[in-house]
Parts: structure tokens; sequence; C-alpha cells
């Protein structure tokens, strides 16, 4: 559940770095709907900003999951 959540929150993210650069909206193009967004510059970056942040959470995807208990012994 935690890797689905985690792709969820990719993929908006991906969409919001795709409106930030391109004002374009991947989601509306494929569901329907008005696929170039006008924004403010400010606004634009701060879409930019989240999209890098979810490019960055690609890793997270691939990560090995260590329990708690065992944290310490790994490192």
């Amino acid at each position: 559940m935690e890797r689905l959540a985690l792709s969820l929150v990719i993929i908006g993210a991906i969409n919001w770095l795709l409106i930030g650069l391109f004002q374009w909206d991947l989601v509306a193009a494929i569901f329907g709907g008005d696929v170039v967004r006008s924004s403010s510059a400010f606004s634009r970056l701060i879409y930019s900003l989240v999209g890098i942040a979810g490019l960055y959470a690609i890793k997270f995807l691939f990560n090995e999951r260590v329990p708690a208990r065992n944290r310490q012994e790994a490192e």
C-alpha cells in the first residue's frame, strides 16, 4: 500500500512539473479537460519544485525496507 501511495504522489508531482515547465496538464490530456493552464511565474516555480521533488522520490520506490529493530545492526 505504501508503494502504491508513493507511486501516485510521484505521478502527481510529475504532472505538476509538466504544468510548471510547459503549462501542460498530463492528467487532463489523458482523462479530458483543459490541458493548457495559465499560471503566474511564481506558481509555476512552485509547481516545478514539487515536480523535481517527485522525481527525487522515485528512488524511494527501490529502497530496501529494513525493520526498525534491525536498523542498528544494518549500520
